[in-house]
């Protein structure tokens, strides 16, 4: 049983794992119950813990494969019983564990007749694959098939696409997800004012990691992320008179500005976050160093299309987001601009 004293209740909350099994390799299930809680906190722990334990705990996948003389991934190769699209759903489901954040490669040659699975992969030290067994493509034919695969660590789910990728190289919409799921309750003890709530928190991973494990990186994920709000003081925030600006940051002006007045309008510390857009329209941008809403005017709706990962409906969504929030529009000619 593990104690932490908080100064929210006369009692510290203790944890404790009730329940701990293995369910196969790649699945393990722990439950886990925190308590007491004041009336409230259950839920806003709850939310606060699933979303970490999905979304910020990191994970270790294959992001890329390479196959020799394979124009695209619809490919058929006689001698192997799946398409190479196939081959590469079969390697984004491998589990793996791995302890360095470096981008590192695998490479697989197998000859057949002969079934492969991840066992039959030469995975470099620091990575290790949780179940041998997995199945990644049958050969058929006595024939060699070599695997070149790129592992990286990250959190979440990377969507991929294949421009710019070289001759027979694949990315694999990587699932750097260790956990699989996240439940909990929430239970009422005591009455009258004395009522405090119990949760029941229920994880399930993927074998690299352990419940137990995965639920205490997330917290710790919890604990980092708002400590910048701690550090912050009264005379570190200026609160502007003017209305001119109070009114365009509010979204009530009707007048539409440009790429050169804006500079002027909106503050630089205003964040892409305050748009509210889908994850994967604001995932995109951050990959592409676009940060505030400041910078976003610096790219024409044709320049934003050519995000990597960014169609049009995020471009519309970017563009919705900006005139109904800041009555702001994207330019419509292309800036000429370089998008990595």
């Amino acid at each position: 049983m593990l104690t932490y004293e908080t100064s929210t209740s006369t009692q510290a909350i203790q944890w404790k794992c009730v329940e701990s099994k293995t369910e196969s390799r790649r699945l393990h299930y722990g439950r886990f119950v925190v308590s007491p809680f004041e009336r409230g906190q259950v839920s806003t722990v709850g939310i606060a813990m699933r979303r970490a334990s999905l979304e910020e705990v990191q994970g270790t996948s294959i992001t890329c494969a390479r196959f020799h003389g394979v124009v695209h991934e619809y490919s058929t190769i006689t001698g192997i019983q799946e398409t190479i699209h196939d081959v590469l759903v079969n390697l984004k489901e491998i589990a793996l564990k791995g302890d360095s954040n470096d981008v590192k490669e695998a490479f697989s040659s197998v000859t057949g007749p002969k079934e492969v699975t991840a066992g039959d992969t030469s995975l470099p030290p620091s990575v290790k694959a949780i179940d041998s067994s997995q199945y990644v493509v049958t050969i058929t034919q006595p024939i060699s098939v070599n695997i070149e695969s790129k592992i990286e660590k990250d959190c979440g789910y990377r969507i991929e696409n294949s421009d710019g990728c070289k001759s027979g190289e694949f990315p694999v919409d990587a699932v750097s997800m260790p956990v699989r799921n996240v439940n909990y309750s929430v239970h009422l003890f005591g009455s009258g004012r004395a009522t405090r709530e119990t949760s029941f928190i229920e994880i399930w991973t993927n074998g690299s990691l352990t419940p137990d494990e995965a639920i205490s990186e997330a917290s710790k994920k919890l604990i980092d992320l708002p400590t910048p709000f701690l550090h912050v003081k009264h005379e570190d925030v200026s609160y502007s008179g003017d209305d001119e600006s109070s009114s365009a940051l509010a979204g009530s002006s009707s007048q539409v500005y440009d790429v050169n007045e804006l500079e002027g309008k909106l503050s630089k510390n205003m964040f892409i976050d305050q748009l509210e857009l889908p994850a994967r329209a604001f995932n995109c941008l951050k990959k592409a160093e676009i940060h505030t809403i400041a910078d976003l005017p610096n790219y024409s709706r044709e320049d934003s299309s050519k995000i990597r990962s960014f169609g049009q409906k995020s471009v519309d969504q970017v563009s919705k987001a900006l005139w109904e929030h800041f009555a702001i529009e994207l330019p419509k000619n292309e800036l000429h601009i370089n998008i990595n």
